[in-house]
């Protein structure tokens, strides 16, 4: 990505608040109009599937638009071996952009609903499946954003990874927050996404391993990414300036 950091790190920022403004909105929505749990959540994660799959296709020539901690994180880890990854600047940039962007994001989807704008949600979510929900959610989504790139069909992330996190909430106990960003970010609204701030910690935790399982995930069915060093070049064929 060529574009300037500041402008990569508005972009994660604006990016994020948009999508927490999605999740925490349309559930505000779903429960005004429906007291079926199972029909709020429907309705929360049909909202959120297409909201994400437009704001990666938005955002995502820009900043790559992770949106996500664990992903940024993810993304720097795998790439410091062949130098394709993000510089630790550039993640030190990201991360507290995209904490900043959630925080800001349950705001306005409080205000639309004429909601208090900042009251921290008393919905306890400290149990410990929901952390093992969070951990396989962020697993799957790493392995998925990852892997992606590894066979070439990166083009396909909006649509990918919006279904991934469609059918996570539906699969695991914890309805797949699978983002440290978004979790804190829903700790400022007191509604149907919200998420008590002693619920917190322990999902940040669950996420950021999950992380880590996905990269090892990555590792067993892709392996290793070759240097450019490593990689044969034909006699005669130019090698690029990198090499």
């Amino acid at each position: 990505m060529s574009a300037p950091l500041m402008r990569r790190v508005a972009a994660e920022a604006l990016g994020t608040g948009l999508l927490v403004a999605v999740v925490v909105g349309s559930g505000i929505q779903a429960a005004e109009l429906s007291r079926d749990p199972g029909v709020q959540l429907l309705a929360n994660s049909f909202a959120t599937v297409l909201g994400l799959a437009v704001l990666i296709t938005l955002f995502g020539p820009v900043s790559g638009a992770h949106f996500n901690p664990a992903v940024t994180l993810a993304v720097w880890v795998i790439g410091r071996r062949d130098g394709t990854g993000p510089a630790l600047r550039e993640v030190a940039a990201y991360v507290p952009a995209q904490v900043a962007g959630a925080i800001g994001g349950a705001v306005p989807a409080d205000a639309v609903f004429a909601r208090p704008l900042v009251k921290f949600s008393t919905h306890d979510r400290f149990a410990g499946h929901l952390w093992l929900g969070e951990a396989v959610a962020t697993a799957g989504l790493i392995l998925l954003v990852l892997g992606l790139d590894r066979i070439g069909r990166a083009a396909l992330g909006p649509a990918a990874v919006a279904s991934y996190i469609g059918a996570a909430y539906w699969f695991t106990s914890s309805t797949s927050f699978a983002n440290p960003a978004v979790t804190i970010g829903r700790a400022f609204t007191d509604t149907f996404a919200g998420m008590a701030p002693g619920s917190v910690a322990p999902f940040v935790a669950a996420q950021l391993l999950g992380a880590a399982l996905g990269l090892g995930a990555v590792a067993l069915v892709h392996g290793r990414p070759a240097r450019a060093a490593d990689v044969a070049v034909p006699q005669g064929e130019p090698r690029l300036a990198s090499s």
